[in-house]
C-alpha cells in the first residue's frame, strides 16, 4: 500500500512538472497512457525507499501500539529476532531492485526520455480561438472572428500569407467558410465564400510601379493546408541509447573505458601537436643548451634587423603565442567536458547500488523507529518518514552534485547518504533494542539533575 502512495506521489509530480508539455497538442490517449506506463516504473527509484521506510515503521508501530512487541520480548524473543524475518524479505526485495535498476529502468528510461522528446518537439494542434491569430500551420497567420457550435464553420476569416518571406504582402479576407480535415488527417480543407484577397506586387519592380497591388474578389475559394508537421512523429530511439541513464552496469564500465582511453590519447595528441605546430622543440632545445649564450646571440640577431623586420617578427610570435593558448584552452575544455561526462557514467554506476542498499539501511531505520514510538497509522510514521526520506534524497542530491563538481569522486558523493544514514539505523537499533526512552526528555533531563545534586550533596 505505501509502494503504491508513494509512486502515486511521484507520479503526479512528474504530471505537474511537464503539464505544459502535453496540454494542446492534440495528443492521442494511447500517447499518454504509455508515457504515464513508462514512467511510473522510472519512479520506483524514489518511491521503494520511501516505502519500505513507511510501511516497517508503520508495521512495527502498529506492534508497539497493540502490546505485541511486548508479548513476543516478554516470551523471550529479541528484537533483531523478531526483524529477522522482515529482513530476509527486505534482503530480497534490495535484490530485485538491483535488477530492477540494472535491466529493467535503463529500458523503461529509454522509452520515456524518447517519447517525451518527441512530445515536446510536437506543435500544438491546430485550434482556433475566437478573435485571437493561430501561427501554428508555417507560413501563416489565421484570425478567426466568429467559430460556430458543429466547430467547422467560421465567420469573418482574416488570412496573411507570410511563405514569401516579405511581409504581408498577400492577405485573405472572407465573410464566412468552412474547415474539415482529409480522411487521412493530413490535410486541411478551408473552404472560404465571399471574400477578397489583396497582394502587393513586390517580385517584378515593373508591376510594382504599374500595378502596385492586386484585389480579387471571389465568391468561393479553396485552400489546403499541410498538416504533416503538426502530427506527433516517433524519433529513432537508438539516437538516446548513449545516455548514461539507458545502460546497463557493463554498458557503463565499457563506456567509462572508452572515454579514459580518449582522454589519455588527446592528452598524447596534445603533446605532439604542440611539438609539432608551435615550435615546441625550438623552446625545448634552447632550454637544453647554454641558455645564457643562446639568448645572447638571440638577442643580437634581433638587433640588427630593420624596424619592420622586428615589428614583423613580434607579430609572427606573438600570433603563435596566441594560437598555442587557444590551443592548450580548447584542449583543457575538451578533457573537463570529458571528466564530467565520465562522472555522470559513474553517478549511473553506483545508483544501480545504492538504490539496494537504501532500502536495507531506510528498513534499519524504520523498524527499530516504529518500535520505539509505539505509533501505527498513517500519522505519526507518514511525519518521521518524510523527514528520514528528506534527508536521504537531500543528502543523495548533495552528493551528486560534489561529484559532478569534481570535489567528490564518484563512490563518495553517491555512498555519502548511506554513510551517514548507517550509523542512525545502529544507533536506532540498540536504543530499541535496550528499549531505550528515545523520545522521554525526562530520560536526558533526569541524569543532569541528578548530576547537580550529587555536586551539591559533595
Amino acid at each position: 500500500m505505501t509502494f503504491f502512495i508513494a509512486v502515486f506521489v511521484f507520479f503526479m509530480m512528474f504530471v505537474f512538472k511537464y503539464i505544459d508539455d502535453f496540454v494542446g497538442k492534440g495528443l492521442d490517449a494511447s500517447v499518454l497512457a504509455k508515457l504515464f506506463f513508462y514512467f511510473s516504473f522510472t519512479t520506483i527509484p524514489m518511491a521503494l525507499p520511501l516505502a519500505v521506510l513507511l510501511s516497517s515503521l508503520m508495521t512495527f508501530g502498529n506492534l508497539g501500539e497493540n502490546f505485541e512487541l511486548t508479548a513476543m520480548k516478554s516470551s523471550g524473543l529479541s528484537l533483531q529476532r523478531i526483524m529477522s524475518p522482515l529482513l530476509i524479505a527486505i534482503v530480497c526485495l534490495s535484490l530485485g531492485a538491483f535488477f530492477f535498476s540494472n535491466y529493467i529502468l535503463p529500458y523503461t528510461n529509454l522509452k520515456v526520455g524518447s517519447l517525451l522528446y518527441d512530445i515536446r518537439e510536437s506543435k500544438p494542434a491546430l485550434m482556433f480561438k475566437d478573435g485571437v491569430f493561430n501561427h501554428s500551420i508555417q507560413g501563416f497567420s489565421m484570425r478567426v472572428g466568429n467559430k460556430e457550435k458543429d466547430g467547422k464553420t467560421l465567420k469573418d476569416i482574416l488570412i496573411y500569407d507570410h511563405r514569401s518571406m516579405q511581409g504581408n504582402n498577400f492577405v485573405l479576407s472572407a465573410k464566412s467558410g468552412r474547415m474539415e480535415e482529409t480522411v487521412d488527417k493530413m490535410y486541411l480543407v478551408l473552404t472560404l465564400n465571399d471574400g477578397v484577397s489583396y497582394k502587393d506586387m513586390v517580385e517584378n519592380k515593373k508591376d510594382a510601379i504599374t500595378h502596385p497591388m492586386v484585389r480579387d474578389k471571389f465568391e468561393q475559394r479553396i485552400i489546403r493546408f499541410d498538416l504533416s508537421e503538426l502530427k506527433f512523429s516517433r524519433t529513432n530511439e537508438e539516437l538516446f541509447k548513449s545516455n548514461c541513464q539507458m545502460l546497463n552496469l557493463h554498458q557503463i564500465s565499457h563506456s567509462v573505458d572508452s572515454m579514459v582511453t580518449k582522454n589519455e590519447k588527446h592528452k598524447m595528441d596534445f603533446t605532439v601537436q604542440l611539438v609539432k605546430s608551435y615550435y615546441y622543440n625550438s623552446f625545448n632545445y634552447i632550454s637544453q643548451t647554454d641558455t645564457s649564450k643562446t639568448l645572447h646571440r638571440s638577442v643580437d640577431a634581433y638587433s640588427k634587423l630593420q624596424k619592420p623586420q622586428q615589428l614583423a617578427l613580434l607579430e609572427s610570435a606573438s600570433n603563435i603565442a596566441r594560437s598555442a593558448k587557444a590551443y592548450t584552452d580548447s584542449t583543457a575544455n575538451e578533457a573537463e567536458a570529458t571528466d564530467y561526462f565520465k562522472a555522470t557514467f559513474l553517478i549511473e554506476w553506483h545508483r544501480k547500488f545504492t538504490l539496494s542498499v537504501a532500502c536495507i539501511i531506510l528498513f534499519f531505520i524504520g523498524a527499530p523507529l516504529g518500535a520505539i514510538i509505539k505509533k501505527g497509522g498513517l500519522g505519526m510514521p507518514v511525519v518521521i518518514s518524510v523527514v528520514f526520506f528528506i534527508t536521504f534524497h537531500v543528502l543523495s542530491i548533495t552528493g551528486e552534485k560534489l561529484t559532478k563538481e569534481g570535489t567528490f569522486l564518484a563512490y563518495q558523493g553517491m555512498w555519502m547518504a548511506t554513510i551517514i544514514l548507517l550509523p542512525i539505523g545502529v544507533f536506532l537499533t540498540y536504543k530499541a533494542t535496550t528499549d531505550s526512552a528515545l523520545f522521554d526528555i525526562d530520560a536526558y533531563i533526569n541524569p543532569v539533575k541528578n548530576f547537580f545534586t550529587r555536586k551539591k550533596k559533595e
